[in-house]
């Protein structure tokens, strides 16, 4: 059976009790859960497999009072037991629906030059890699 792929809302917390390894970088914490799903502007799209959390990608849409609502896309994980199976494609494809629902008329997204298979994924949803921006962080 495919996984089903779709946006989260408030009412899901629940599918959070069964996550494969390797979706998230650290363990969830219940109360980032519901602030993060409570939040009109934070997306969570998941791919669920009989039952079980196997891919997400989260983003946030942003306003600013001189431009149209963007997107920016802050992460993707699949376990690596469901790899190249096209689920970052389809939670990818999900995830950029629910941003021109939203208003969005652009997304965007960071990953390291090095980070082969995301890159792939990016340009294969759509992605313009071709961007001259470079990443300046700041520690807070």
């Amino acid at each position: 059976m495919a996984a089903d792929v779709r946006v989260l809302g408030p009412g899901d917390a629940s599918l959070f009790d069964h996550i494969a390894e390797g979706v998230f970088d650290d363990p969830v914490q219940p109360a980032l859960i519901d602030e993060f799903l409570g939040d009109a502007r934070h997306a969570l799209c998941v791919a669920i497999d009989d039952g079980v959390i196997v891919g997400m990608a989260s983003g946030v849409r942003y306003v600013h009072p001189d431009k149209p609502s963007e997107f920016w896309i802050n992460e993707v994980g699949v376990s690596p037991a469901h790899h190249r199976q096209g689920l970052g494609k389809r939670i990818m494809a999900e995830l950029l629906a629910h941003a021109r629902r939203q208003g969005c008329r652009e997304a965007w997204v960071l990953t390291d030059d090095d980070n082969v298979a995301a890159r792939a994924l990016y340009t294969s949803s759509g992605g313009d890699a071709g961007s001259p921006q470079r990443m300046i962080t700041f520690r807070l």
